[in-house]
C-alpha cells in the first residue's frame, strides 16, 4: 500500500504534455486538479477505493473524491464511479454497494453520472474508483501551494484516526482487549470522521485559510510535507500539540511502531491547513459548529527545515512517510 515517491510520480507523469486550459495539471502533492470550462475553474479528484470495511465502501468511495474536490474551495457537484471485482462476484455485492454510494451522493447533494461494473480475472476483491468534480470562482480556488511563511499549521480529528477507526471495525475482538469495550464501540460509530467535505467547505469561506489538505495516505507525515513542498516552505512541530489518543498509544505499543509510523498512520478525514492567526477565533468556532476537533500544532517557515520540537530540544520531522495501516488491518489477533 502507499503512493509512488515524488521522483517515481514525477517519471509516470512526465509525458504529460501543458495545456492553457489546465490550471492545476497533475503534480506530486494536489489532489486534485482545475481546468477552464468557460468562465468557470472546474475541480477534478479521483481515488480508489480497496480493503475497506465491506459496509461502508460505498460510503468511503464517494467521500474520498468529493473531499479532495471539497479541499479545494469547491462543492463536489457530480461524480463517475467504476466497480471492478474478480470473476465470482455475486451481483448483490455490487448491489449493496452503489446503495451505500447512492446515500452518500444524496447526503452531499452530488448526482451521480455515470460508471462502469464489470467482473475481471486478476482481481481478488472488489476496487472501487471515483472521479467527482465541482465548480469554484477564480478568487476561492485553494491549493496545497498557498500556505503562507508565518501561517499557523491547523489539522482536525486525531492523528490516525481513520486507522484506528478501520482496525475496530475489522478486528472487533481485538479492538475491545487493546483499547476497552467502550472505546472500541465508539470508534466504530465514527466511520462518517473519515470525510471532510462540510468542514473543508466551511474553511474555504473563512478569509486567511490559505491551503488545505487531507491526511490520507501517509497521515499528517505526507500532508505536512506535501503543503511544505508545494509552497516552498519550511514548518516548526510542537509535539505536545499533537492530537494523540490513548488508543492510538496502545495501537503504537501493540504493533510496535515508531513515532515516525504514528505521524504516517493513514488519517483520511483529517484536514491539514495553513491558516493566519487572525483567522484562529473564527476557525476554532467554525469547527467547533461542525463538531470537529481542531488543533494548532505549529506553524509554516520561510527556512525550509521542517523541526520537531519535542522534550526541550528539536529533531528533524520525517521526511518519508511510513504508513503501517495495511500492516495493522492485515493482522491476526
Amino acid at each position: 500500500m502507499g503512493k509512488l515517491s515524488v521522483e517515481e510520480l514525477q517519471k509516470v507523469i512526465s509525458c504529460i504534455k501543458k495545456d492553457p486550459r489546465v490550471i492545476v495539471p497533475p503534480m506530486p502533492g494536489y489532489d486534485a486538479g482545475v481546468h477552464l470550462l468557460g468562465d468557470k475553474y472546474v475541480v477534478v479528484a479521483t481515488d480508489p477505493c480497496i480493503g475497506v470495511p465491506d459496509e461502508w465502501f460505498g460510503w468511503l468511495l464517494i467521500n474520498y473524491a468529493a473531499s479532495d474536490v471539497a479541499l479545494f474551495g469547491a462543492k463536489p457537484e457530480f461524480c463517475t464511479i467504476n466497480l471492478l471485482a474478480p470473476l465470482a462476484t455475486k451481483p448483490a455485492v455490487f448491489q449493496s454497494i452503489m446503495r451505500q454510494a447512492c446515500r452518500a451522493a444524496d447526503e452531499l447533494g452530488i448526482a451521480i453520472v455515470r460508471g462502469h461494473t464489470g467482473t475481471y480475472d486478476g482481481l481478488s476483491k472488489p476496487v472501487g474508483v471515483c472521479t467527482a468534480y465541482g465548480t469554484v470562482t477564480k478568487e476561492k480556488l485553494i491549493t496545497p501551494g498557498n500556505a503562507k511563511a508565518g501561517d499557523l499549521v491547523l489539522c482536525t480529528k486525531a492523528v490516525g484516526l481513520e486507522t484506528l477507526i478501520n482496525f475496530s471495525l475489522a478486528h472487533r475482538a481485538f479492538a475491545k482487549r487493546l483499547f476497552g469495550t467502550q472505546e472500541a464501540q465508539q470508534l466504530t460509530k465514527l466511520v462518517k470522521m473519515e470525510g471532510c467535505v462540510k468542514e473543508a467547505l466551511a474553511l474555504a469561506e473563512i478569509s486567511g485559510v490559505h491551503a488545505l489538505h487531507d491526511a490520507t495516505e501517509g497521515g499528517l507525515t505526507n500532508a505536512l510535507n506535501e503543503i511544505a513542498e508545494a509552497s516552498s516552505l519550511g514548518f516548526r512541530i510542537e509535539f505536545e500539540e499533537l492530537p494523540i489518543t490513548a488508543e492510538m498509544n496502545a495501537l503504537q505499543k501493540e504493533f510496535g511502531l515508531s513515532f515516525e509510523q504514528v505521524l504516517s498512520a493513514s488519517s483520511t478525514g483529517m484536514i491539514v491547513a495553513a491558516v493566519e492567526k487572525q483567522a484562529k477565533t473564527t476557525i476554532e468556532e467554525t469547527l467547533r459548529k461542525q463538531g470537529v476537533p481542531a488543533s494548532f500544532i505549529g506553524t509554516f517557515t520561510q527556512s525550509k527545515e521542517r523541526v520537531l520540537m519535542w522534550g526541550g530540544g528539536s529533531t528533524s520531522f520525517p521526511n518519508v512517510a511510513d504508513d503501517p495501516y495495511g500492516r495493522i488491518l492485515s493482522s491476526k489477533a
